[in-house]
């Protein structure tokens, strides 16, 4: 059959293939052969108007408030290679992805919780301000707050991909949608992706990172951002649990803590602090100190990428992670484990679940309303 261009690696690289390179851009809305430069009218007109057609007309789109746009609508057999996305960018923004004519979406994620970056609001400035990297195997995001990723997205049938536009100002966006038209096999899963947040986490309880999951399939990757909700001191010591099919009141899989999971130790801490890293599989890119005027929450993102141990299920999947510090806790009860006692937290702790599943899956639970995404 040859070489269906899928699992891209160096050690295949040098294959060749009857795979078909498409692209979605502003400047080729349908990935059509040939199709793409040709807009006569579009973002940048004004500035191409002494150059004409070809030069650059349409690089951007703006999305209105309150609506609702068509990014891809690939109506082959083929599977997504990489998205690069920026612009005007916050958590009104709201990707969906929905695979094969399903009538709801398998990916329904804000925009910057889906690059793992749920802190990042540039929508005051385009270029400048803040910005913290994360560079992965699955996902990058570079200077200037261009948003990268790499998960292949296998379909059979359709890829409809929009994106919502919930506050009440204009959204400029630049994107860039890489695929190929390919043959898939028929045992390739499905990516999916869905937002959850707890603020605060409740009493007593953990905050769920996924649950319902009905299918087969596996988990793949996991992205965090946790503001302090008041209390100080060490607050990551709540277990990430993997609940396995037919597990009910307790996991197959436990963790021994949050820095752990995401492949970091002992609180991430150093003779300067909190340290901050990126890795191939996970990192803690994003620490937000206090400084004692608006910035009153100390906030942390974080990423870990199932891509080497990926979290199998054959029927049902659900995880969790606790809210969890230490009583009383200062440095110099660190090493006097006999004096401390851990202390339930509730901190606001948003987190995006990815995975690859079969279809039909369930409904995705619904986003939280405007103020329930917004950043404190």
């Amino acid at each position: 059959m040859g070489f269906d261009g899928l699992n891209m690696s160096l050690g295949n690289l040098s294959l060749l293939s009857n795979a078909q390179s498409r692209c979605i851009t502003a400047e080729n809305p349908t990935g059509g052969i040939g199709a793409g430069g040709r807009a006569k009218k579009g973002f940048a007109e004004k500035q191409a108007s002494e150059l004409g057609q070809g030069w650059k007309v349409n690089p951007a789109i703006t999305i209105a408030p309150k609506e609702t746009v068509v990014i891809a609508d690939i109506q082959e057999m083929g599977n997504i290679q990489s998205i690069w996305m920026t612009g005007l960018i916050s958590r009104d923004l709201i990707i969906r992805i929905y695979w094969d004519n399903q009538e709801h979406p398998s990916v329904e994620v804000p925009f910057p919780d889906f690059f793992a970056s749920g802190y990042i609001d540039n929508t005051d400035m385009l270029l400048g301000g803040e910005f913290d990297p994360l560079v992965s195997i699955p996902v990058a995001v570079n200077p200037s707050n261009a948003f990268n990723c790499f998960w292949s997205m296998p379909f059979k049938e359709r890829c409809y991909f929009t994106i919502e536009n919930r506050s009440d100002i204009d959204r400029v966006l630049y994107y860039q949608i890489n695929y190929q038209l390919t043959r898939i096999p028929e045992k390739c899963a499905y990516f999916h992706a869905s937002f959850r947040r707890s603020n605060p986490v409740k009493k007593n309880e953990v905050h769920t990172i996924i649950d319902n999951i009905e299918g087969e399939g596996h988990y793949v990757g996991t992205a965090m951002s946790v503001g302090l909700n008041g209390a100080g001191g060490w607050w990551g010591e709540g277990e990430v649990k993997f609940f396995i099919d037919k597990d009910d009141e307790f996991p197959t899989i436990c963790g021994t803590g949050l820095e752990d999971y995401f492949l970091g130790a002992f609180n991430w801490e150093t003779n300067k602090g909190y340290t901050m890293y990126n890795s191939p599989y996970g990192g803690f890119h994003k620490y937000e100190a206090p400084d004692g005027l608006y910035k009153i929450q100390p906030r942390f993102s974080l990423y870990r990428w199932h891509i080497q141990d990926p979290i199998r299920f054959k029927g049902k999947l659900k995880v969790t992670v606790q809210d969890l510090g230490w009583k009383n806790f200062n440095t110099k009860q660190f090493d006097n484990v006999e004096e401390r006692k851990y202390l339930m937290r509730q901190d606001d702790i948003a987190t995006v679940a990815f995975w690859y599943q079969t279809l039909p899956s369930i409904q995705l639970k619904a986003l939280p309303n405007k103020e329930g995404l917004s950043i404190q």
